[in-house]
């Protein structure tokens, strides 16, 4: 069984599902340091579960800047993201003194 996505991670696929696309914006949207985001952008393609692609040098040229590398949420990504989702809100609402989830 795969070890569980941490909370960096669900970060992360939940803003590229968002529409996050790139790894600056990411990190920008994320409020995450590049020295976290970058790796785990990293894991996440290998594991499957981002798929990711670079622009065309072309454009990059064009508006005088590096080459972005775009990622995409896969099915599989998708899964995670909602079974990790799933997992943080039924620990925050065992850790809620109420047990109702009002952390």
């Amino acid at each position: 069984m795969p070890r569980p996505l941490g909370i960096s991670s669900l970060r992360i696929l939940a803003a590229v599902r968002d529409g996050i696309a790139y790894g600056l914006d990411i990190v920008a949207h994320t409020e995450m340091p590049s020295g976290t985001v970058y790796p785990t952008l990293g894991r996440l393609k290998r594991s499957g579960l981002l798929a990711a692609r670079w622009e065309d040098q072309r454009v990059a040229e064009r508006e005088g800047r590096p080459r972005r590398r775009y990622y995409e949420l896969t099915a599989e990504g998708a899964g995670a993201l909602a079974n990790g989702l799933a997992r943080v809100a039924s620990v925050a609402a065992e850790l809620s003194p109420d047990g109702a989830g009002g952390v």
